[in-house]
C-alpha cells in the first residue's frame, strides 16, 4: 500500500502503515443512523470523547444530514451545532478535528475553531467560495465523489463504467482544489460508497478500491452501517433493519475488513471499538 504523511495542524497522520479509523459523531436530528442521538453539544462532545477512546484516530463532526432525500440545513443552522462542540473538544483530544460540511463559511469558523481537515462530500462543488477557502485554511482536504445532490442522488444511478467514472471525477475535483491553491499533498480521495450508488456499485468500489491508487492520494472509505449493508444483512422479507442492530454491525465490519485489505488508508465509522478489534486483525494479516 502507498504510505502518505499529512500534517493536520500540530499533528501529522501517518497513512499506509496501519489503517486509520475516522470516528463520526453526527450533530443532526435526521442522519439515517444516529440522528437524534447526539443533537445536543454536551451528548455529542461525550460522544466523541467516547470515540477517542475507544481508539479513533480522527473525528469528524458533521451539522447537516447527507443520508439519501435529505434537505439541506442553512449555514446559520449548521454553525450553532458544530462550531461549541469543536471548540470545547480541541483542548480535550489529542487527535485532528475534522469538520464534514460543503459550506465555506461552516468550513471557515470550524477551522477557526480547531478543526483541521475539511472533508466535503460534494468535492468543493457546492459553495463556489469551497475551493478557495479549503486553499486559505490550509489544512488537509476530503474531496468525496457523489452522483447528484443527497436528495437526488438515489434516483435510479447509472454508470457506464463506475470506477473510471469516479476516477475522472476524482481526478477533475483534486485539478480544482490545486488549482485554487490547495497542497496537492494535503488531499485525501473519498469514492463515495452509498453517495449516488446501487448496492452492486458499492460492493465494485469495495473489490476493486486498489485501482484508485494510481491517482495518488490517500483512500478514505466510508461504508458504516449505510443502505447496501443493510439491506444485505436484513431478512429479506424485511424492507429494512435498524441500523444500530447486531446484524448491522457485523456487516458494516466486514466491508471495513474488505477496504482495509484493498488499500483504505482511513475508514469512517461509527463504531470505533468493533472497528479497532477488525482492523487490528486486518492490518497484522496485511503485514505478516
Amino acid at each position: 500500500m502507498p504510505t502518505y504523511t499529512i500534517a493536520c495542524g500540530p499533528r501529522s497522520l501517518e497513512l499506509g502503515r496501519r489503517t486509520l479509523i475516522m470516528g463520526i459523531v453526527n450533530i443532526t436530528p435526521d442522519s439515517f443512523s444516529d440522528g437524534g442521538h447526539f443533537f445536543s453539544t454536551d451528548r455529542a462532545v461525550s460522544q466523541a470523547l467516547q470515540l477517542v477512546a475507544e481508539g479513533a484516530d480522527i473525528l469528524d463532526i458533521g451539522g447537516e444530514s447527507t443520508r439519501p432525500y435529505s434537505e439541506p440545513v442553512s449555514e446559520a443552522e449548521e454553525v450553532s451545532r458544530v462550531i461549541p462542540v469543536i471548540e470545547k473538544l480541541v483542548d480535550r483530544v489529542d487527535v485532528p478535528i475534522s469538520i464534514d460540511t460543503t459550506k465555506a463559511r461552516v468550513a471557515r469558523e470550524a477551522v477557526a475553531a480547531g478543526a483541521t481537515i475539511i472533508n466535503d462530500i460534494a468535492a468543493l462543488r457546492m459553495d463556489p467560495e469551497m475551493a478557495v477557502t479549503a486553499a486559505r485554511c490550509k489544512v488537509p482536504v476530503i474531496l468525496m465523489h457523489m452522483k447528484g445532490i443527497p436528495k437526488t442522488m438515489q434516483q435510479a444511478p447509472v454508470y457506464d463504467d463506475l470506477i473510471g467514472e469516479i476516477k475522472t471525477f476524482l481526478q477533475e475535483a483534486m485539478a480544482v482544489a490545486v488549482a485554487a491553491g490547495v497542497d496537492r499533498n494535503d488531499i485525501i480521495l473519498d469514492p463515495g460508497i452509498g453517495f449516488g450508488k446501487t448496492i452492486t456499485h458499492n460492493l465494485q468500489i469495495l473489490r476493486e478500491l486498489e485501482r484508485f491508487n494510481d491517482l495518488e492520494a490517500p483512500l478514505l472509505v466510508g461504508s458504516s452501517r449505510k443502505m447496501f449493508v443493510r439491506q444485505l444483512v436484513k431478512d429479506p422479507s424485511a424492507a429494512d433493519i435498524d441500523p444500530l442492530s447486531p446484524q448491522v454491525a457485523w456487516g458494516t465490519q466486514a466491508t471495513v475488513a474488505a477496504a482495509a485489505m484493498q488499500g483504505a488508508h482511513i475508514v469512517r465509522v461509527h463504531d470505533v471499538a468493533r472497528t479497532r478489534a477488525t482492523l487490528s486483525v486486518i492490518d497484522a494479516i496485511r503485514s505478516a
